[in-house]
């Protein structure tokens, strides 16, 4: 039922973004849109050659992917780039695999679970996570050129 998908914690995550807005100046960008539902979120990130020291979005979706949004601002500062692009997988999987929800920090993500009945909610659910991965592999490449 779609009442599974738009429960309370998913609409209360979507109600409460932190990090909305622009950073001064980031080590990359990135906008990643959904055809499917209009959705469009732009992330942008600091990196310290290790880790995420900085993080700002804006965040135009849906309350899926508002939630998702709002759980990457939560958690992303202070993370590994593997790391990033490992529970962007594990949301990839959980979707479209029946994979398990991650787990430690990012238990939050659970709370997506039942999106994967609803195939046309994947991309916008998934946006946040591609923006994040984007904008790293955008800061690896200027690291390697």
């Amino acid at each position: 039922m779609i009442d599974d998908i738009y429960n309370r914690r998913i609409l209360e995550l979507a109600a409460e973004i932190p990090r909305l807005g622009r950073l001064p100046a980031p080590d990359a960008s990135s906008t990643q849109h959904s055809r499917l539902c209009g959705s469009t979120v732009t992330v942008d990130l600091a990196f310290d050659g290790e880790r995420v020291t900085d993080f700002a979005h804006e965040v135009r979706a849906c309350a899926l992917g508002q939630a998702s949004s709002s759980i990457m601002a939560r958690t992303v500062v202070g993370r590994t780039a593997q790391e990033l692009r490992d529970v962007r997988e594990a949301v990839r999987k959980m979707l479209k695999e029946n994979g398990p929800a991650p787990a430690g920090v990012w238990e939050d993500l659970k709370v997506l679970e039942p999106v994967r009945d609803y195939k046309a909610r994947h991309a916008s659910t998934l946006l946040t996570f591609d923006a994040v991965v984007d904008a790293l592999d955008q800061i690896e490449a200027k690291r390697a050129a």
